[in-house]
């Protein structure tokens, strides 16, 4: 399980291995975090979209693009739900983490940096937004080193520093699932549509500080 570390900044300037953006179905770019992305890394994040990714993409999925112009060598692109239209399952959330840690192990990423999925132009309820990237972050297995929740504003860290204090880190004796493949996340997306009731949830320290500069989607 990754080292789970949040800081103030812009993500389009991290020297990791990944950053992920918040897209939007169609992976086209967009506003906030996807169209801070897709400026700074010029042309070439798009034409990889539109070559890797014809149809878009489904909302608590991931997949990958080169980074174009950024430090990183490559960014893993996630949909999130879209609270304020109506997209309200949690799992959906925490889905988009776990799937992308997946995408960063199949890349063989280290360091990863993350916005906060959701919490910007789609309405996911802030403080919920934090405790799912923590928890789901900390919890789910993965080879890499690093994940890093870059904060757009203030709040964030406040908020995280929280729940870093009443989040115990999970044992290694704890049983935990291993990230769905892409298989499964249909299937279950499915099932869900089925049956709303269930929901499956994870259990996520350091904080830094930057500047932050793109508004999260």
């Amino acid at each position: 399980m990754p080292d789970v570390t949040v800081m103030l900044g812009d993500i389009t300037t991290q020297h990791v291995d990944a950053v992920v953006n918040a897209a939007n179905n169609g992976m086209r770019g967009g506003g906030g975090v996807d169209g801070a992305i897709h400026r700074a890394g010029g042309p070439a994040v798009l034409e990889d979209c539109i070559e890797r990714f014809p149809r878009g993409l489904a909302t608590g999925d991931a997949g990958w693009t080169t980074a174009g112009a950024m430090p990183a060598q490559w960014v893993i692109h996630t949909v999130g739900p879209n609270y304020r239209a109506g997209q309200r399952d949690r799992a959906l959330l925490v889905s988009c983490y776990r799937r992308c840690l997946a995408i960063a192990d199949e890349l063989g990423a280290e360091t990863v940096a993350f916005p906060l999925i959701s919490a910007g132009v789609y309405g996911w309820p802030h403080e919920d937004a934090v405790r799912v990237a923590i928890e789901t972050l900390r919890a789910t297995p993965s080879t890499a080193q690093e994940a890093r929740l870059v904060a757009f504003g203030r709040e964030t860290l406040i908020t995280a520093r929280s729940v870093f204090r009443e989040v115990p880190r999970p044992s290694v004796s704890q049983p935990i699932d291993l990230p769905p493949t892409r298989a499964k996340l249909h299937a279950f997306a499915f099932e869900r549509a089925k049956d709303p009731a269930s929901v499956t949830e994870a259990k996520f320290g350091g904080v830094f500080i930057g500047r932050p500069t793109a508004d999260p989607q």
